[in-house]
């Protein structure tokens, strides 16, 4: 039923979470991944937190940029790229920052909490795209400040102009899939509703039940890399 709704001229709008990725090896930072060292990872990823210790927040930072970049993109991410380019109207929004949808080949992508590939000044415009080794305490090539990770932090509004696509992509969807995600972190945990409200059919894909589930159309319960190719097969790519 999930996947004749996905072909024709439907729009489809999906959003990802932590546990897409977790199947490529990413820590989701809950349970037995739930601490860096001593330190919890949401306390790290504040801006009071850089102002106080910023040698340590970019220790951490380099720690995951490093654990990421052995990481590979999942037959989940592969699918969801697959998908775009099979139906004309799509959009991926992800809260995920490792980059993983776009090394699997998503174009139409919001990255709402942006990318641990970012890295912008704090006191200058200065922001771009590294993938390289970083130092300990990267410094602005313009104006010789700090740099930090361009990411969205706890506390932090999400970027300008994200969150309005969002909200207007979700609100004409067709359909609507809430893939690896807890649905407890705000906004994205309402885009079921609204895609509800506006009449599309809502379609939950993750490990384990939700606070969601019982408000969905469907619920698919599984691993994504094992749902999302089978739901695409067929369509033509």
């Amino acid at each position: 039923m999930v996947k004749a709704m996905l072909g024709g001229d439907r729009r489809v709008v999906v959003l990802t979470g932590a546990g897409v990725s977790a199947e490529s090896g990413v820590p989701t930072f809950r349970g037995r991944d739930g601490l860096w060292r001593t330190h919890r990872p949401e306390d790290l990823a504040r801006p009071d937190a850089f102002a106080a210790h910023p040698e340590l927040v970019w220790e951490f930072y380099n720690w995951r940029r490093e654990l990421v970049r052995k990481c590979e993109p999942n037959p989940a991410h592969l699918a969801l790229a697959a998908l775009e380019r099979a139906i004309p109207n799509f959009l991926l929004i992800t809260q995920n920052v490792d980059g993983l949808h776009v090394r699997a080949g998503s174009r139409k992508i919001l990255e709402m909490h942006g990318s641990l590939w970012q890295v912008r000044c704090t006191v200058c415009s200065h922001a771009r795209e590294d993938h390289g080794d970083l130092p300990e305490m990267p410094e602005c090539p313009v104006c010789g400040h700090l740099l930090r990770p361009g990411v969205v932090w706890f506390g932090e509004p999400l970027v300008p102009g994200v969150l309005r696509l969002a909200i207007e992509a979700v609100g004409k969807a067709d359909v609507f899939l809430s893939v690896g995600t807890s649905s407890l972190v705000q906004p994205a945990a309402s885009f079921y509703q609204l895609a509800k409200d506006h009449g599309a059919v809502t379609v939950e894909i993750n490990l384990e039940p939700t606070p969601s589930t019982g408000f969905m159309d469907f619920a698919l319960h599984g691993m994504a890399g094992d749902i999302l190719p089978e739901l695409i097969a067929g369509l033509s790519d």
